[in-house]
């Protein structure tokens, strides 16, 4: 029998044994050369720790709040699509394990889950992501239903005027499947002499004129906070605050859209420094352990979006799965604050890290 598996990246593995490969690479593939994929993940490994000590770390807790919601640990569930693919019970077992462990989960607009369906599955504070589409009455209902439906808060993706070359997707001729979100309003059945026709569909859907101007529309149709998600500069961040904004999610799509874009991790100080505390700030990408948690919270994200860690989990073990990556990575977390000399998540500083940057000045 297998061994159980020990951190975040064996599930990975279990996750490429366990699905086809044309679903293991939709879930697992980067853009084009996917040096941001790497770089998202490697990032994480060039900072390094200052440990406090003899610090009382007897009692550690990670609790924090979100948009003022109590939550059990600074993670949230990223918008990832199309969960079926992973697991027959999609989206709904991933909301299931999100509740479990007091984590939010930010349900994707691709789920193929309804809406009404992952939040009947259990009680949970959870939000809703969504594009700007050409028709934007769609993008009106599907954020009319959220708010009926009890989200807490709409993420709005701004990074895909168009859909990055995803070759992997190519390659597999990747299908999009029918989304039920959509039934009656929007057919994903386009076809496309191009490999993937989730390309074409994204690229014939969404709304490619989006600019700032349109964040007042969508404020006027919602009474939910919105995220923007898919800063990387100081200066949108410092739109995204005069726009409105309630908080801001450093990502680069997970490595999904240009490639040769910087780490997440690496670009997060300057968007915290440029929103100078006026709306929280979230980062997105490469986070594959409860130490990558400890290093986004020192550089001043207020919580850390994980995607294909919970993805993997949902493909090797469904509901399961989900949980102890997430408890995994909460193990971790604790740990590495015990041992950072860290007893609350406000007790995380900047002064708990050195970047390789700071490494370098000291040298020089």
């Amino acid at each position: 029998m297998a061994k159980d598996p020990v951190n975040v990246n064996e599930y990975q593995e279990l996750a490429r044994q366990a699905l086809p490969k044309m679903y293991y690479d939709f879930f697992a593939g980067g853009a084009e050369d996917q040096y941001t994929l790497k770089e998202n993940v490697e990032a994480f490994c060039r900072i390094t720790f200052r440990p406090r000590i003899l610090i009382d770390v007897s009692k550690i807790s990670l609790s924090t709040t979100i948009l003022g919601y109590n939550v059990s640990a600074p993670i949230m569930f990223a918008p990832t699509s199309m969960h079926k693919l992973a697991h027959p019970e999609g989206e709904v077992a991933t909301a299931r394990a999100a509740a479990a462990c007091n984590v939010i989960m930010i349900l994707s607009y691709s789920s193929m889950c309804t809406v009404e369906e992952v939040v009947s599955s259990c009680h949970a504070i959870r939000f809703f992501q969504i594009y700007v589409y050409k028709r934007r009455d769609i993008t009106a209902q599907m954020v009319q239903r959220a708010e009926r439906s009890g989200y807490k808060a709409i993420v709005l993706t701004v990074d895909v005027p168009r859909i990055g070359k995803r070759e992997a997707d190519i390659k597999n001729k990747m299908i999009a499947p029918p989304l039920k979100n959509f039934e009656g309003l929007l057919s994903t059945q386009v076809v496309s002499d191009k490999g993937s026709n989730l390309g074409a569909y994204v690229d014939s859907t969404l709304d490619a004129s989006l600019s700032w101007k349109n964040i007042g529309w969508l404020r006027s149709i919602t009474k939910l906070p919105i995220l923007i998600k898919g800063v990387l500069t100081h200066e949108d961040a410092i739109k995204a605050v005069e726009a409105g904004a309630a908080g801001i999610v450093v990502s680069n799509h997970g490595a999904r859209q240009l490639d040769y874009t910087p780490a997440a991790l690496s670009v997060l100080e300057e968007v915290v420094r440029a929103v100078k505390g006026k709306v929280p700030v979230f980062v997105d990408g490469g986070v594959r352990r409860g130490t990558d948690v400890f290093k986004a919270l020192a550089l001043g994200a207020q919580a850390v979006l994980i995607g294909r860690p919970v993805v993997y989990g949902l493909a090797a073990k469904g509901e399961a799965g989900v949980r102890r990556v997430t408890e995994m990575l909460k193990d971790e977390l604790e740990l590495t604050m015990a041992l950072s000399g860290c007893p609350t998540i406000k007790d995380i500083t900047r002064g708990h890290v050195i970047t390789d940057r700071e490494r370098l000045h000291s040298s020089l």
